[in-house]
């Protein structure tokens, strides 16, 4: 067959593998392209099946059926299919058949024309199998195991590993599932090196290394034993990088003799790093969007989400167990202070020294999280009332041990509050709830200690709650309204000095709310801004409806909580609301307290300039209450001081009382200052007022605080009594 030697030669020439059948599908020619494929020589082939000796265990079952109906109905057939070599290596190869009837000249079967597409085949298949993998959500293990499977699979003859490189330079194993498990647990953690085998030193080098033989290269001197037992004889290990060229695996063909990679293992390797390294780098990329998502960028604790999901899972076990728990809830004592005198990289320090406190002090069982800002939660598993008390007395004292921060000693000092689980909660939220309420408790008793949560505690919210949403309510209805106390002249006391301002809230179920009460909710709520915006327009628009109705009310001073001098519009907002009403500055006395005054914020002594530059006088509320300093009275733009009540009730029993008082007389009739005493309530303290220069009272003695027809009306009988 096929005697003219030319045509033998070229056919021999030919990249591809040409065989012919006879009529009996028997084969009667085989080239050298064939043998060269699949290995086989020309008397292996002849008087033989093809089916008989190419196909294998992964090859088309339905293949051969598919070939005789095509090439019997249309006389040609096409296909891409798998077929194996004499070495048992499968073969992706595109097959032509057409059919050759001796009538045409052939030899009265078909000839047959196979081109190898291993490559491009084992590409697409890898590719495909695992970019499917990454879109399925296929956890990294399991992709990684499965590129394995799938290189063994195309060449049987080698077993593959593949190792990350983790962030500290270890070897974690991902995949080897041709390697015995205890070979992998001995890689893992494994640190990178000059000499740590074909893949430490691959990952080490950032280059790929290949060990022909393991039984005498010296890179495998220390790990030869333990890979003795595997049978496995060389070793060529490549490291897989990253998009910036950084190692970040290793991926590794063993072989069961000493021995080179061919070929066909380069190009698998070629395939393999590159989608290798896309699924490493995928995973890292979602492990990071899981840490940002679910861990506290500064400290690394769960965050709140995180903590409030491991949280759930803990509850639901315990409960199935009939276990109890603990959630305690941590709040740092004074934190903003180290903010505002040490800056933000301190307070950082401190939130991580105290995070890593926190953690030393936990069970292997316990959760912690970090809420936001200098809030801690910590779950207590297992965990009774007894256990958990000093528990989180051991907490506190730890927190509370000295820090160093910018070369300054600190004592960090706690807030804490627990809630049990399940008496006083059954689930997460209620808990953290319940556990927040008894932090602020003992913040409020006692800072620095622990408070556990009762159901007082939980209706005192609760109340607290409904009372700041009904304020909120009101101010946004302006349902306050203002009662004004009379400010009377010492020398006259039928002659009014001014009125002061003051709020009162009528609610239609509560009646009266004091207003300590409610001044305080607006002040922890946020609202104080407001309520102060809302009485400096409502004692304006008084002020201009008694001028306009003729009742001469010299004055009105008004409270200014220190928190709106924190705005930077405040004097501004000041000054339109008086030109709003048709009033100047001398129509209204700002109180101040002692807090504002001492206030060294660059936005509150501007504020206080402004007025001062705009003509507004300021009053200093509660004179001689706090921690006064001289030097702010010679400083600040201050033109009245109102003696506190508590100086002036004890005037007539107290020789302690009567002196403070003279020295504040005296010093503010030195600076050119107004007093106003406040609380008189007596004739008594009246007298000593008078006879010792107190130029201003107030107080029940002359007018509790009216609403304001009754301020009219007190002006009317003041009037009509200085007439007489």
């Amino acid at each position: 067959m096929l005697g003219d030697a030319p045509l033998r030669k070229a056919l021999d020439a030919s990249d591809n593998a040409i065989v012919m059948t006879n009529s009996a599908k028997r084969v009667v020619y085989i080239n050298q392209g064939f043998t060269r494929l699949f290995g086989f020589q020309p008397e292996e082939m002849l008087g033989k099946l093809l089916s008989e000796v190419l196909l294998g265990p992964h090859s088309d079952p339905a293949l051969l059926g598919s070939i005789r109906s095509k090439v019997s109905t249309q006389g040609e057939f096409h296909v891409e299919t798998m077929l194996y070599s004499k070495s048992g290596q499968p073969r992706w190869v595109s097959m032509v058949i057409n059919a050759s009837p001796e009538a045409s000249g052939g030899p009265g079967g078909s000839i047959t024309v196979l081109t190898d597409i291993t490559l491009t085949k084992m590409h697409e298949v890898l590719q495909t199998k695992v970019l499917e993998g990454m879109v399925n959500e296929l956890p990294l293990p399991d992709l990684m195991a499965l590129v394995c499977r799938e290189v063994e699979r195309i060449a049987p003859e080698v077993t593959a590993s593949i190792l990350a490189v983790d962030a500290q330079g270890c070897l974690r194993p991902l995949a080897a599932p041709g390697l015995p498990a205890a070979v992998c647990d001995a890689l893992d953690g494994l640190p990178i090196g000059p000499k740590v085998g074909s893949c430490g030193t691959a990952a080490f080098r950032n280059a790929p290394v290949i060990v022909t033989d393991i039984t005498t290269d010296p890179l495998w001197t220390d790990y030869r034993d333990l890979f003795a037992p595997t049978g496995l004889r060389a070793c060529w290990s490549s490291p897989i990088s990253n998009h910036q060229g950084k190692p970040v695996g290793t991926f590794a063909f063993y072989f069961r003799e000493p021995r080179s990679p061919g070929a066909l293992h380069h190009r698998l390797v070629e395939v393999c790093l590159h989608l290798c390294a896309l699924a490493i780098e995928r995973d890292s990329t979602h492990r990071r969007i899981h840490q940002l998502a679910s861990f506290d960028t500064l400290t690394g604790l769960p965050n709140r989400a995180m903590f409030r999901s491991s949280a759930e899972r803990a509850l639901a076990s315990l409960e199935h167990e009939e276990r109890p728990g603990a959630l305690l809830f941590l709040d740092l004592d004074r934190f903003k202070q180290i903010n505002d005198t040490q800056g933000h990289a301190a307070g950082d320090a401190l939130l991580c020294e105290v995070a890593a406190r926190l953690t030393q002090c936990l069970r292997a069982r316990d959760l912690i999280g970090r809420l936001s800002g200098d809030e801690f939660v910590l779950l207590l598993s297992e965990c009774t009332t007894e256990q958990a008390v000093p528990m989180a007395q051991r907490i506190l004292e730890s927190i509370a041990q000295p820090l160093h921060i910018n070369g300054q000693v600190h004592r960090p000092h706690a807030s804490l509050g627990i809630a049990m689980f399940p008496d006083d909660g059954s689930n997460i939220d209620t808990l953290l709830l319940h556990a927040d309420q008894a932090m602020h408790q003992a913040k409020s008793d006692h800072r620095h200690s622990l408070q556990l949560f009762s159901a007082e505690m939980n209706r005192r919210a609760q109340e607290r709650a409904s009372l700041e949403r009904a304020l909120q309510q009101a101010l946004a209805e302006r349902s306050l309204t203002l009662h004004y106390q009379p400010q009377v002249l010492s020398s006259s006391p039928d002659t009014l000095h001014g009125v002061e301002a003051l709020a009162r809230w009528h609610h239609p179920t509560w009646g009266m709310v004091p207003p300590s009460q409610f001044i305080a909710i607006a002040e922890e709520a946020g609202l104080i801004h407001t309520l102060t915006l809302w009485l400096l327009d409502e004692a304006c628009r008084q002020l201009a409806a008694w001028r306009a109705a003729g009742h001469p009310v010299p004055c009105v001073a008004i409270n200014l909580s220190g928190r709106s001098f924190h705005q930077p519009g405040l004097a501004q907002e000041i000054a339109d609301a008086l030109k709003q009403h048709g009033l100047r500055p001398g129509d209204v006395l700002l109180e101040i307290t002692e807090s504002v005054m001492m206030d060294a914020r660059p936005v509150t002594l501007a504020n206080i300039d402004t007025l001062h530059r705009q003509g507004f006088k300021l009053s200093l509320d509660d004179f001689g209450t706090g921690y006064s300093s001289l030097s702010y009275l010679h400083r600040l733009p201050i033109s009245e001081l109102k003696l506190d009540m508590a100086f002036v009730q004890d005037l007539t029993t107290s020789a302690t009382a009567r002196a403070l008082t003279v020295s504040v007389l005296s010093i503010a009739h030195s600076l050119g200052m107004v007093v106003v005493a406040e609380g008189v309530e007596t004739v008594g303290q009246q007298q000593w007022l008078q006879a010792h220069g107190c130029p201003v009272m107030q107080g029940y003695l002359f007018g509790k605080p009216l609403p304001p027809e009754d301020i009219e009306a007190w002006l009317g009988a003041r009037s009509a009594a200085h007439n007489h």
